[in-house]
């Protein structure tokens, strides 16, 4: 195999970088040494910085741009998924494994779970209680001290319900997990709150697998985009002052953030509603 260097860049024949480039979409989970070695067992020696080039060169360079890559062939029809392409793809995006809609209207399935975001002090916690929109991906939340129902049925309540409502989308069911703000004995909070205004809960397994994907895609994205870097650059304040800098970051969320992969497929969640309505008008939360 012959190589050249030109203006001090080496030169990696075509050949290779084709391998370099199927070999990453094939195990997308793969980094650059694993690659290296895998290109050696086939007689290609090229070392792992310059794998870590290649991909970087062709749009692969990190697994977001992989995901990506693999969801814009399997959705072009160029590409069917092997299951460990599939693996890799609702990893990255717990959507994917909905494939068949959820929803045909904006309101008609939400996903609602809790779950612990940070400590504001010794021996206090803060969750997020979050609802989220299984057909546009768009977002509810509101941070408390506990997980009690009370909490669990504020957010419903007090922002999502009210939402659509005003927008003229019926709220048909509620899907959580079993944990004890959404489950419990006779007279429990938020199942009788869901009773009294006529939605269906459907719970699921509270296993990873089997949590409403969309709210845990939310999750996942709340958490590295929101409170992990908050938390590397300087405390937290008072509760009060954190919702204040969640709801402006989850407006930014709702209507400005594009949603990358299935389903939103670039579209911010508030556009996905604005073309449902047909209006013309802006949809959001004084819309």
């Amino acid at each position: 195999m012959r190589e050249s260097r030109r203006g001090g860049r080496r030169l990696i024949p075509v050949a290779v970088v084709e391998r370099v480039v199927a070999l990453a979409l094939e195990h997308p989970a793969w980094g650059q040494v694993r690659l290296s070695a895998a290109l050696a067992d086939e007689g290609m020696a090229l070392s792992a910085a310059l794998v870590q080039r290649v991909l970087g060169d062709n749009g692969l360079g990190g697994a977001v741009d992989r995901w990506l890559a693999l969801e814009q062939k399997w959705a072009a029809g160029t590409l069917v998924l092997s299951a460990e392409q599939t693996a890799f793809v609702e990893r990255m995006n717990p959507c994917f494994r909905e494939l068949s809609p959820v929803s045909q209207a904006p309101g008609e399935v939400l996903d609602a779970d809790s779950f612990f975001v940070f400590c504001p002090g010794r021996g206090s916690k803060v969750y997020l209680h979050a609802v989220v929109d299984t057909f546009s991906s768009y977002a509810f939340g509101f941070l408390h001290d506990s997980r009690r129902p009370e909490a669990a049925t504020a957010v419903l309540h007090n922002t999502a319900l009210p939402f659509f409502r005003r927008h003229g989308w019926p709220v048909q069911v509620v899907r959580t997990d079993t944990g004890r703000e959404f489950v419990g004995g006779a007279g429990h909070l938020y199942q009788t709150y869901l009773d009294l205004v006529g939605i269906e809960h459907q719970t699921v397994e509270s296993l990873p697998s089997r949590r409403g994907s969309f709210v845990e895609r939310f999750r996942d994205t709340v958490r590295d985009e929101f409170f992990l870097p908050r938390i590397r650059e300087r405390p937290f304040g008072t509760l009060e002052a954190v919702q204040i800098a969640f709801a402006a970051w989850l407006k930014d969320y709702n209507t400005r953030r594009p949603g990358k992969g299935w389903p939103n497929m670039g579209q911010t969640p508030q556009a996905v509603l604005e073309a449902f309505s047909g209006t013309g008008d802006p949809v959001g939360p004084e819309g």
